[in-house]
């Protein structure tokens, strides 16, 4: 009898008995595989990878008034009237709030079903009595609360149980569910980083509040591929979708301007044209010069006026930079480097690019142009949209016919080019 305590303890502890058998299914088994929903919205379906697929969880965040609410509500808007079932569940506003939007984007007579609540275990309870939804939204996560879990809504450990309660919903129900999350100052989503592994797509909504434009990426998705985006464009009667991004990021001037490039950005598999702009800034001796950069990263501009400074000769150390990515657009792409290159060369010598010319190719410290990835693909678009020059790598594939092509192998090449333009 004095080992019975011990017994009982290792029996609690050892999980290798007592448990409910797994179900395994062979990967070559053949089945049906599920079928997406379209939101109706095309730029919110190419962000997702082709729409929404049954039983997913995806989490949206985005800085305050950005538009998540109502992108998600003029989805819910065109799912439900293609007779699917919506439930619109929203922890922040009352639903005569939610009506009143709906009825400003002319979206009242969509059969959404709207509540204005809070607590998951009703939440849970309400969805067990009638059919599953092909589509429920929580707006937003952050003020969901579970009776089960001590802390105020918000808190980590609410977050990630309220969530965990839902998504098992979405899972066993065959519910496409989207979670908006509120995000922190510096952009990431709020609450515990668990939140993102346990959703299968991670949606960020992005833009500037002063910019009409709107861009929805897509950081994770267990369904498609990442980095695709949609564009969207805030208009009175909501987002509207913008189907050539390009012209949004391009200045509509009839003459080039010295310190201008365009680059052909990737966005996932869309190419999207934006322009870069340099000004330089000749200081009196002894003032300390200032280096200020809005949508690029600022060390790598550092280095690349490093490597233009050491390679070429151009004096960069007694002036102020300013390179601004036009429009709000953020880049990261290291491809960029030779279209930030042009524009610094072309501000410097105070003498325009090429006009209708855009400029790919990455840096590297030793002066050299190395290759980049879709060349072809992102130079077709140039082409499309009506550029007739392309400068970038020596070795580029794909290029089009009706775009005269300069190959460069070393950033003198650049030098060379730009101070010969007349």
């Amino acid at each position: 009898m004095e080992d019975a305590p011990a017994t009982v303890f290792s029996m609690k502890h050892d999980l290798s008995s007592g448990g409910r058998a797994v179900e395994f299914v062979d990967l070559d088994k053949p089945g049906k595989m599920p079928v997406r929903q379209a939101t109706g919205l095309a730029e919110f379906d190419r962000a997702l990878g082709g729409g929404l697929v049954p039983g997913s969880a995806i989490l949206m965040g985005g800085d305050p008034g950005i538009g998540k609410s109502t992108l998600l509500l003029q989805a819910a808007a065109k799912i439900a009237r293609e007779g699917h079932g919506v439930v619109y569940v929203s922890g922040e506003e009352a639903a005569g709030q939610v009506r009143m939007r709906a009825e400003r984007l002319g979206l009242s007579d969509a059969p959404v079903k709207l509540a204005a609540a809070t607590g998951v275990r009703d939440i849970l309870t309400t969805l067990g009595t009638m059919p599953p939804p092909r589509l429920l939204v929580i707006d937003s996560i952050q003020t969901m609360h579970s009776d089960t879990i001590e802390g105020a809504p918000g808190t980590v450990s609410q977050v990630r149980g309220c969530a965990f309660e839902l998504i098992r919903y979405a899972k066993e129900t065959g519910t496409a569910m989207v979670l908006v999350g509120h995000v922190t100052k510096d952009g990431t989503i709020a609450g515990p980083r668990v939140l993102e592994h346990m959703v299968d797509v991670v949606m960020s909504f992005e833009g500037e509040r002063s910019h009409q434009y709107r861009i929805l990426r897509a950081l994770k998705n267990r369904f498609g591929a990442v980095d695709e985006i949609g564009v969207f464009a805030m208009a009175g009667e909501g987002l509207e979708e913008v189907a050539n991004p390009s012209m949004l990021f391009l200045t509509g001037r009839d003459e080039p301007l010295a310190g201008s490039a365009v680059f052909p950005a990737m966005e996932g598999t869309r190419p999207v044209l934006v322009e870069i702009q340099a000004l330089i800034v000749r200081l009196q001796s002894g003032a300390t010069p200032r280096r200020a950069v809005v949508g690029w990263d600022s060390g790598r501009l550092a280095m690349l006026l490093a490597v233009l400074e050491s390679r070429c000769g151009l004096n960069f150390s007694s002036a102020e930079v300013y390179l601004n990515v036009a429009g709000g657009y953020r880049l990261s792409d290291p491809a960029a480097d030779l279209a930030v290159a042009a524009a610094l060369v072309s501000a410097l010598a105070d003498k325009p690019l090429p006009d209708r010319s855009v400029w790919l190719g990455e840096v590297s410290l030793a002066g050299e142009i190395r290759p980049v990835a879709h060349a072809g693909l992102r130079l077709r678009e140039a082409a499309k949209l009506g550029f007739g020059a392309g400068f970038g790598p020596a070795d580029a594939k794909g290029i089009p016919q009706k775009l005269r092509y300069s190959g460069l192998r070393q950033v003198m090449n650049l030098v060379d080019q730009v101070v010969g333009t007349q």
